[in-house]
């Protein structure tokens, strides 16, 4: 969710600008300093005791904080600081809530996640951002296509984890996944039809794939044998069919 869209959109915009790269450093540690922040708030409001991993963390964050406030003066420099300002709230506002979440044990909520595909495939704005300084109209069609797949994932994914435990308990699973699961299926349908009528049978088709491949693992999740998979390879199944749906994506989107 947080690479796929920003090379996307660095193969959409056919050239390589050399801000890319702090784009790339900035949101990186963007992403990696959420976990020591975990440690730390843990620390400050759940840990009774000193932990030894707190000072690590203290030190890893301090280090991605100044590579990211390195990459993001870079950005402001280069292309201005009014573009990133909204970039900029919003990824400090979404790792001040997944850290919260994270310190109350609440980070597996569904919401919470399809949250997280919505803000972290926003690296595909941020790319664009780097390196015009402005989002073309594919970039925020990009940006929605690929927060829509991730989303509709995130719940195929819940619906087999509420399976997987129904199955170790004996007890009925909760539909309220499934359901979601395939509510997100019926908004992909929805968006194919949508882009074939406006004559993008690339991007029609991309969203078809996916919709074939989720509710392929919402059929086989009815299999006792099936839940048995190691979540790695359902992992890896599902990065799959991210990179070809996305592949499929760019190739719709190149025209514009």
């Amino acid at each position: 969710m947080l690479l796929t869209p920003f090379f996307a959109a660095a193969i959409l915009l056919r050239r390589v600008y050399w801000t890319e790269f702090a784009a790339l450093a900035a949101m990186a540690c963007a992403f990696a300093i959420k976990d020591p922040l975990i440690v730390m708030g843990r620390q400050r409001f759940v840990w009774t005791e000193q932990h030894a991993e707190t000072r690590a963390a203290t030190r890893s964050a301090a280090i991605e904080f100044l590579v990211m406030a390195a990459a993001g003066l870079t950005l402001m420099l280069a292309r201005g600081w009014r573009p990133f300002l909204p970039l900029f709230i919003g990824a400090g506002a979404f790792t001040g809530l997944a850290v919260t979440l994270h310190v109350q044990n609440r980070q597996r909520s569904e919401w919470f996640q399809t949250a997280s595909a919505f803000a972290l495939t926003a690296t595909s704005l941020t790319a664009c951002l780097a390196a015009t300084g402005a989002v073309p109209e594919w970039g925020w069609m990009l940006w929605v296509l690929c927060a829509i797949e991730a989303a509709a994932g995130i719940f195929v994914v819940h619906a087999r984890l509420d399976a997987r435990i129904a199955v170790r308990t004996g007890k009925a699973a909760p539909a309220g996944n499934r359901r979601g699961a395939f509510v997100c299926q019926g908004v992909l349908i929805g968006a194919a039809a949508y882009f074939a009528w406006a004559g993008r049978l690339m991007i029609a088709a991309a969203l078809l794939v996916a919709t074939a491949g989720y509710l392929f693992d919402l059929m086989r999740q009815r299999r006792t044998e099936s839940l048995q998979l190691p979540l790695t390879s359902v992992g890896m199944q599902a990065l799959g069919l991210s990179i070809v749906y996305t592949g499929m994506v760019v190739a719709g989107l190149w025209s514009l």
